[in-house]
């Protein structure tokens, strides 16, 4: 259902038409944290109202998932906060007991209506009401992307940034213990992980996430297979259910029309 999710709203929504990224700048994009990696906590960011917010008060003593997005980005950002939520909401864990979600923007250039734009895609308001969702400079943003092993590339010729599609899980102390795909995330695995950033543990983190927020391939001109399969998968479906609703018109017609008069 989440694949669905996610390819219907790339069908249907405005792709990034050309891109002026490399194959080196593409291969720089990765998620790949140094060993016993930890946020920085006393980095200060802001809220969608303004309010100064440091990274400690965000984590607030509890696991907490950290999403690192383009607010204003136009292919699967959206998508995969929708799918972070969704996931927590379906963990059976309590919002703001067990977990935290933490979505920090990438651009310096994101607004306050941004922000508050970018929440508003959070669907479940127990898992909205412990979020934060935070911005912060170039500075701020080059600090805490630099402590995690996240790396980024800014695309000026389309305002968008390639950047990789992965969710951090944080311990209570803000110490990073896994990396999951923000596009592949189910309940049971995302409560394992958190049951265990709650008790201090850090699992086997992947040591590179390769998968990128950048569905368009800047350099062949296609897309990239997860979303060119994602797309297939929803135009599939959309012709089968396209099938399935004229064959019940066709069927409906055929009880309402009229008997024909015996001869």
């Amino acid at each position: 259902m989440r694949a669905l999710l996610i390819g219907l709203v790339l069908l249907f929504t405005p792709h990034v038409a050309a891109a002026g990224l490399s194959e080196r700048d593409l291969a720089r994009i990765t998620l790949s944290p140094p060993p016993n990696a930890a946020l920085p906590l006393d980095l200060v960011l802001r809220d969608p109202d303004g309010r100064t917010v440091t990274l400690r008060e965000a984590v607030d003593h509890r696991p907490a998932l950290l999403l690192l997005s383009d607010f204003t980005c136009r292919t699967i950002c959206g998508p995969a906060l929708v799918i972070t939520s969704g996931a927590l909401e379906e963990t059976g864990l309590r919002a703001g007991v067990d977990y935290g979600l933490i979505v920090v923007g990438l651009d310096p250039k994101d607004t306050r209506a941004d922000a508050q734009a970018m929440f508003r895609q959070i669907g479940s308001p127990e898992v909205a009401a412990r979020s934060s969702v935070l911005t912060g400079d170039a500075a701020a943003i080059g600090a805490l992307t630099a402590a995690v092993g996240y790396n980024f590339v800014y695309d000026a010729e389309v305002d968008q940034f390639a950047h990789p599609a992965g969710v951090l899980v944080l311990t209570a102390t803000g110490r990073i213990s896994r990396i999951l795909s923000s596009l592949a995330l189910n309940p049971r695995d995302l409560r394992l992980a958190l049951v265990e950033a709650g008790d201090g543990r850090s699992g086997t983190i992947v040591d590179r996430l390769t998968l990128l927020c950048y569905g368009f391939d800047a350099v062949h001109g296609i897309y990239t297979p997860l979303i060119r399969r994602l797309l297939e998968a929803a135009a599939l479906l959309t012709i089968f259910a396209m099938a399935a609703f004229v064959l019940l018109l066709q069927r409906r017609s055929r009880r309402v029309s009229p008997r024909e008069s015996p001869r």
